[in-house]
């Protein structure tokens, strides 16, 4: 093989940082303040006790977040009817920036002490910027909402130290 053959892969390469460029200056320049603004008018509209957090961490890597952070004002009465409610902040939506300049979303569910982590969070996938706007934000949030119910109101019930067993099991 003779040098000349990587010239091919050098332009390929090129062209992959150019798109990582692209990516991060569609996400600054775009991506994040419509997820700000989009995401704030969410919880602006509909108070659930809920916070828009802005996170710029290692170099390179930023992210924006919608999660639950206090009860909401409107349900206080209804926790009096049990005294020893407590409610348990930490369920976050998450849009964050990866080093390729995609967009990770994922939930991440509150933490219980008694919960195993492993299944903390569920991943919804890898996007590039460009194809975030309003509505798909917007849908992002509802498919949040409908995992912080489940998370919420399983319908297999939980059940802490113990393993499930089939039906037929053997004596």
């Amino acid at each position: 093989m003779k040098i000349e053959h990587l010239e091919e892969r050098i332009t390929d390469y090129k062209e992959s940082i150019k798109g990582v460029v692209d990516k991060k200056v569609q996400w600054n320049d775009l991506t994040k303040p419509l997820l700000h603004k989009t995401l704030k008018g969410i919880i602006t509209q509909y108070q659930l006790g809920w916070r828009v957090q802005e996170l710029n961490w290692i170099h390179n890597n930023e992210a924006i977040n919608i999660s639950f952070d206090s009860f909401p004002k409107d349900l206080i009465d209804c926790t009096n009817q049990i005294p020893a409610f407590q409610f348990i902040p930490g369920g976050a939506l998450v849009f964050s920036q990866t080093y390729s300049g995609d967009v990770f979303i994922f939930i991440l569910f509150p933490e219980i002490d008694s919960l195993p982590t492993e299944n903390n969070i569920t991943e919804i996938g890898l996007f590039n910027p460009l194809d975030i706007n309003e509505k798909f934000i917007i849908e992002k949030v509802d498919e949040f909402l409908k995992e912080m119910i489940q998370w919420e109101l399983p319908n297999k019930p939980r059940k802490l130290g113990f393993q499930q067993t089939t039906a037929k099991q053997e004596l």
